[in-house]
């Protein structure tokens, strides 16, 4: 029994040496100042919000209420919320728990004489005593109003002390203020409080476009051509180029471009995908139904066929062989021997009747999405 206790042990042991290494690189990651300083005041809070409903353990509860602080902002509630301190923290655990043993008396200061007077921990600690934060839309090392960014971007520094206070657009967005539209965005909605920028049309090259779909582009990407009532269509280059794709491939146009794929290998140059859509049959291939078919196939086919009719012939001879000696056991052999031909030949049928199918199906999707392919051009 102590020797698995001890098999055990080492397991786990073993097991926490080769942790997962990310959430090792993970939990000692070393955060900004005011990342980290946010990361405890959130554990702090979530230790509050645990213990909120607690009491003392035993004695005269009244005796409690009246000669010792009450739970809120005991020492009792503070050590149950230390204990658990950081323990949820994924990222920068290590740091936390350091900036937790660096600062706990400024912490245990907050939690016993300034909650009612200072109820937000972050401000009091992080933005007041440590001066690692800013307040809301400010930044920087005295805390100055951030750029109005039009709710179209965010602050660079917001909160911190750190960055330059200038507006950091999101996608679509441009300007100082993130008030305009970026190049491949064209406005479409604004009025005196927002402003909406979308996406031009993807045939729009650069220049961008003044409004919605290919006819507002004001110059055409590589790909498409600019018509003069559609504005920028596609350029089949299947079509307009003479050798689009090297002899053994055949094109297929997409939306701006298009693409080589690869023949057939009974093929010696094709049009499409698939024995039908050759130019011309490849060495040891010859065209038949409209398709190259491979020769050595067909030969072995015969092959197969002349060697199961011989093996038929041979039964039925050694069939009558027996009959002259033996009226009875000929009559047995024989019956075997018409069961065995009518099965294979019926086995045999049956499956080139399911592969004629396949190949029947096969032509029809090919030839159907040939015709959705010319639809869309």
């Amino acid at each position: 029994m102590l020797l698995k206790v001890c098999f055990v042990l080492t397991l786990l042991t073993f097991a926490a040496a080769i942790d997962d290494p990310q959430k090792q690189k993970d939990k000692s990651t070393k955060l900004p100042p005011c990342k980290a300083c946010t990361v405890l005041v959130e554990s702090f809070n979530l230790g509050l919000e645990r213990t909120k409903r607690g009491k003392h353990a035993g004695g005269d509860a009244a005796w409690e209420q009246e000669k010792l602080r009450a739970y809120k902002k005991s020492e009792v509630r503070f050590v149950e919320i230390q204990e658990q301190l950081c323990t949820e923290v994924k990222r920068g655990q290590d740091h936390c728990h350091t900036l937790s043993n660096d600062h706990e008396s400024l912490i245990e200061d907050w939690f016993t004489h300034k909650q009612d007077e200072e109820p937000e921990l972050h401000a009091w600690l992080c933005i007041k005593q440590l001066s690692v934060c800013c307040p809301p839309e400010t930044y920087g090392p005295t805390c100055q109003p951030c750029t109005d960014c039009n709710g179209n971007g965010k602050c660079k520094g917001n909160g911190t002390r750190k960055g330059n206070g200038q507006c950091l657009c999101d996608n679509g967005y441009a300007g100082v203020n993130c008030n305009d539209c970026d190049e491949q965005h064209y406005e479409s909605f604004r009025d005196a409080t927002k402003l909406l920028c979308t996406p031009c049309h993807t045939a729009c090259g650069q220049g961008g476009c003044n409004g919605a779909g290919p006819k507002s582009c004001r110059k055409c990407k590589d790909g498409w051509r600019m018509d003069t009532e559609a504005g920028c269509v596609d350029i089949n280059e299947c079509l307009d180029q003479q050798r689009a794709c090297k002899p053994q491939q055949f094109c297929v146009n997409n939306e701006g471009s298009f693409s080589c794929l690869e023949c057939d290998r009974s093929c010696d140059g094709c049009d499409g995908d698939g024995p039908d859509m050759c130019k011309k049959c490849a060495d040891g291939f010859k065209l038949k139904d409209g398709k190259c078919q491979d020769l050595s196939s067909q030969q072995r086919d015969s092959y197969v066929n002349i060697t199961r009719l011989l093996t038929y012939f041979g039964m039925c001879v050694a069939t009558c062989v027996i009959f002259q000696s033996s009226t009875h056991i000929a009559y047995i052999v024989g019956g075997a021997v018409a069961i065995y031909i009518a099965a294979s030949e019926y086995w045999l049928n049956s499956t080139a009747q399911v592969a004629l199918k396949v190949d029947n199906d096969n032509d029809s999707d090919a030839v159907l999405d040939g015709a959705l392919e010319r639809e869309e051009l």
